[in-house]
């Protein structure tokens, strides 16, 4: 007997248990990292957040977004994203993040619709400036950031797993090792 997917999440909120909605807007809109974190490639569409702004943040390879009137920020929205999945980004985006429910525009049919987002939880972090790119955040960190991304998921399935904070740190000091007297900030 052939399994069928689950349909897409509903736009209103009365999803079904465990189908979730997950705007994205960094590292999580490349295809590469999501399968690296969830195993799989959900349903994504573009979107667009108003409202907010997507940040550059001293000392890391991964925006932050925080609410500024009259911005936006152009993202995707994952489809379908399970309660286990869910659970996995929570602790993907760790400590610096909280999971938020945001309103987003689809941007091929400007169709409304709830979904959560993950918000730099300090809002006066004096390390956040300017804009995040992520063309050329794939030109520059993806490659690390992949192999970053799989040293913490091997850690999430050990019994003392590091968070993804202490994982980008550790690797970040890994790759400059020999350049000595250089830290990274955090």
């Amino acid at each position: 007997m052939a399994m069928t997917p689950p349909p897409p999440a509903p736009a209103s909120s009365a999803a079904p248990a465990g189908a979730h909605s997950v705007f994205v807007y960094g590292s999580l809109m490349a295809d590469e990292v999501v399968r690296t974190i969830l195993k799989r490639v959900p349903p994504a569409a573009p979107a667009i957040l108003p409202n907010y702004h997507r940040f550059n943040i001293k000392g890391r390879i991964y925006p932050a977004i925080l609410p500024v009137e009259s911005k936006k920020v152009a993202g995707m929205v994952v489809i379908g994203v399970t309660d286990e999945e869910l659970q996995v980004l929570d602790a993907f985006e760790d400590v610096e993040y909280t999971r938020t429910r945001v309103e987003i525009s689809l941007t091929d049919s400007s169709e409304k619709m709830l979904a959560d987002a993950y918000v730099w939880t300090d809002a006066e972090d004096p390390n956040l400036y300017g804009e995040w790119d992520f063309e050329e955040w794939k030109k520059l960190h993806m490659k690390d950031f992949l192999a970053m991304t799989n040293g913490f998921m091997q850690s999430l399935e050990q019994p003392e797993a590091k968070t993804r904070v202490e994982t980008y740190q550790s690797f970040i000091q890994q790759q400059e090792q020999p350049a000595s007297g250089t830290q990274v900030e955090g």
